[in-house]
C-alpha cells in the first residue's frame, strides 16, 4: 500500500489549519474499530450496488469500487488492518485504498451516506454477529452440562440454602439449573438479535437524504429485516449494544454463580470434584497447590463484563439526538465483553468436560445437617394426619435430640422418636435416609431420579 496520505481530511474543506498531534491522536478509533472491517466492505458493497442500480452513479465506477472492496477484503484478511491515526477510522482506511486502487471513482462510494449511518450499520451488524455466537457457545456449555447431568442423574449431593445443608438432591439435578439459567440467556441473545435487524444505511448524517435511496434493497442484502424508520434514531440509537451487554452481563453472572460453586467443591474442605490438570494451575511457592485459576478467572470477568455495560449506558444517558462523537467510545466495551464472555463460556465448559466428581464425598455431606428432617415432617402430615406448623415442631425437637445424641435422623431409635410423638412408628424410617429423600421428590421440576432422565432428554439444546 502508498504510504502517501491525502493533503487534507476528508472532511477538512472548511479548515486552514492542521490538526494538533493529540487531536489526531484523540480523534483516531483504527485502533479497535478495525474489527468491523468485514462488516464495512460488506455494507459498502450493498450500498455501491444500489446507488448503481438507482442510477445514482454510473455501472462503471460501481464495477470499480465493488472489484476494489474485494481487492482490500483479501489485503486485510491476508495482512491486517493498517492502523494509520491520520485516517481516523476503519471507514477512512477503507475509503483511501480504495483511492489508491481505483482513483477518483472511489469518492462516488460515500454519495447518500455519512459515517453516521454507515458506522451505525457496522457496529449492528458485528453486535448481530456476536449474539449468535453467544447462543451458539452457550449451547456447547448446555450440551456439557446435559452429559455430566445424565452421568449423575441419581449422584446423591446436599442441596443448600444460605450455604447451609438444606435438603438433598442429585448432582444432575443441581447441574440442570445451571441449564436452565443458560436457556434464558439464550433467549435474551435471541431477542436482542431480533430487536436490533433493522439497518440504519441511508438515513446518512440524520436528516435523510435527497437521493433517491432504495433502502429496502441495502437492508435485504445486509440480512436485516427491514430499514430502520426515523434517520435521527438510526445514527444515535445504541440500543442494539446495549441489549447485548445487558444479556452478556446477565449471563455472565450466571457463568461466575458456577464458576464459584466449582471452586468451592474444589477446596479439600468439600473435596466434592477434582478439577482437571488442563483448567487448575500450581503455585509458584507451594508446590502442593492445585489452583480453579480457570474458574477464578470466569468469576473476575463477570465484574469486568458488567462493567461494561455500566460504561456505555453512562456514556449514553446525557446524549442530544443525533450523533455525538462520546459514541465513538461505544464499541471498545462491546468488543472487550464479547472476547471475556467467549473466552469464559469455553473455559467453564472445558471444566465441566474434564472434570472428575467424587460421589462418595457429596454423599457424606448429604447425610450431614440432618437433611431429611422436611421428610420427617412430611412424614407425619401425611401419614398421620399432622397439621405441618405441629410437624416442624415435632421434627425440630427429633432434630434436637438427634443432635444431643451425635447421630443423624435415621439413626435414631423409634423410641426415641415416639417419645417425641407417639404418632411415630415403624414407617418413618422408609423417608429419613437421603435416598429416600430424593426418590421422594416426583413434583414437577423436582429432584427425583427416576423422572429426571426423560427431562434432561428434553434439554438438549439444538
Amino acid at each position: 500500500m502508498s504510504d502517501q496520505l491525502p493533503s487534507q481530511k476528508t472532511w477538512g474543506g472548511r479548515f486552514r489549519g492542521a490538526a494538533s498531534d493529540l487531536m489526531t491522536k484523540i480523534n483516531a478509533s483504527i485502533g479497535f474499530d478495525k474489527r468491523l472491517w468485514r462488516e464495512d466492505i460488506e455494507a459498502s458493497k450493498a450500498h455501491a450496488a444500489m446507488l448503481r442500480d438507482q442510477g445514482i452513479v454510473g455501472a462503471e465506477d460501481a464495477e470499480a469500487i465493488l472489484k476494489g472492496l474485494d481487492t482490500i477484503a483479501g489485503e486485510f484478511e491476508r495482512d491486517g488492518v493498517p492502523e494509520r491515526v491520520e485516517l481516523e477510522d476503519i471507514h477512512m482506511t477503507v475509503e483511501h485504498r480504495l483511492t489508491e486502487l481505483i482513483g477518483p471513482a472511489a469518492g462516488r462510494l460515500h454519495t447518500a451516506r455519512s459515517r453516521n449511518d454507515q458506522v451505525a450499520t457496522d457496529f449492528r451488524m458485528w453486535v448481530r454477529t456476536s449474539c449468535d455466537e453467544a447462543a451458539a457457545n452457550i449451547r456447547e456449555l448446555q450440551r456439557a452440562l446435559v452429559d455430566v447431568a445424565d452421568r449423575h442423574a441419581d449422584t446423591v449431593m446436599p442441596g443448600f440454602t444460605h450455604l447451609q445443608v438444606a435438603q438433598p438432591v442429585t448432582l444432575g439435578h443441581h447441574l440442570l439449573a445451571y441449564y436452565e439459567m443458560l436457556r434464558r440467556d439464550v433467549s435474551r441473545f435471541v431477542d436482542a438479535r431480533r430487536r436490533m435487524n433493522d439497518s440504519p444505511l441511508g438515513a446518512a448524517a440524520l436528516a435523510g437524504t435527497g437521493f433517491s435511496l432504495d433502502r429496502d434493497t441495502t437492508a435485504k442484502a445486509l440480512g436485516f429485516d427491514r430499514p430502520t424508520a426515523n434517520s435521527l434514531d438510526s445514527v444515535s440509537d445504541r440500543d442494539f449494544a446495549l441489549d447485548y451487554l445487558s444479556a452478556a452481563a446477565q449471563c455472565s453472572l450466571h457463568l461466575s454463580r458456577l464458576a464459584e460453586e466449582l471452586i468451592i467443591w474444589a477446596s479439600p474442605q468439600f473435596g466434592f470434584v477434582r478439577l482437571s490438570d488442563s483448567f487448575s494451575t500450581g503455585s509458584s511457592i507451594m508446590p502442593q497447590k492445585r489452583n480453579p485459576d480457570a474458574a477464578e478467572l470466569v468469576r473476575g470477568h463477570s465484574g469486568r463484563i458488567i462493567g461494561c455495560l455500566t460504561s456505555l449506558m453512562v456514556t449514553m444517558k446525557g446524549l442530544p439526538l443525533a450523533y455525538s462523537k462520546d459514541m465513538q467510545d461505544d464499541k471498545e466495551p462491546v468488543f472487550d465483553a464479547a472476547d471475556l464472555l467467549t473466552i469464559s463460556i469455553q473455559a467453564l465448559g472445558g471444566m465441566i468436560e474434564t472434570c472428575e466428581f467424587v460421589p462418595e464425598r457429596m454423599r457424606a455431606a448429604a447425610e450431614q445437617g440432618f437433611s431429611t428432617a422436611t421428610d420427617l415432617a412430611d412424614w407425619l402430615v401425611r401419614e398421620a394426619g399432622v397439621p405441618f406448623r405441629e410437624a416442624h415442631h415435632v421434627t425440630g425437637a427429633a432434630v434436637k435430640a438427634a443432635e444431643d445424641r451425635g447421630c443423624g435422623l435415621n439413626e435414631l431409635p423409634l423410641n426415641a422418636l415416639k417419645a417425641i410423638d407417639a404418632r411415630i412408628d415403624q414407617r418413618v424410617f422408609d423417608v429419613l435416609s437421603v435416598d429416600a429423600s430424593v426418590r421422594s421428590r416426583t413434583s414437577y421440576g423436582g429432584t427425583a431420579p427416576n423422572v429426571f432422565g426423560s427431562r434432561s432428554r428434553k434439554r438438549r439444546p439444538t
